[in-house]
């Protein structure tokens, strides 16, 4: 039953990494420039998670993060020439590229996060009362 709570803590692991990403993008949804000084928006990040190689008794296995991604897709541009950060020349001449985030989508992400987390400390709590009750039997 140990087994059981190592891949619950695993998975609470993960989804607390979903949620400060979710939660990053969030924070710089308006962030115009990169780490450099440089014009060019921020890039939204989001996790891939992967099976984790070590298998409980079982057969079971948890979750762990594969990577956090960076979003290459082009960011979204709004014509405001009057913007200090309004491109002066080519194509999106007069245009400022803002970061290409979801707002909808980073709260629908971050309540399937916190509900799988709420789920994996339930299956805990679960865990933790069998390993008691079967305690008392066998004492």
């Amino acid at each position: 039953m140990i087994s059981a709570l190592d891949i619950s803590t695993s998975a609470l692991v993960a989804q607390r990494v979903r949620l400060n990403t979710i939660s990053g993008n969030i924070a710089n949804m308006s962030t115009l420039k990169n780490e450099d000084g440089e014009n060019k928006p921020y890039r939204p990040r989001f996790v891939v998670f992967q099976t984790d190689e070590k298998k409980a008794e079982g057969g079971a296995a948890g979750v762990k993060i594969a990577e956090v991604k960076i979003d290459d897709s082009e960011p979204l541009y709004r014509h405001q020439p009057d913007h200090p950060l309004a491109a002066t020349e080519g194509k999106h001449k007069g245009y400022v590229a803002y970061p290409k985030i979801d707002m909808n989508e980073q709260f629908v992400d971050a309540l399937e996060a916190s509900r799988s987390y709420e789920a994996n400390i339930g299956v805990m709590e679960v865990t933790k009362g069998m390993s008691r009750q079967t305690l008392s039997i066998l004492a």
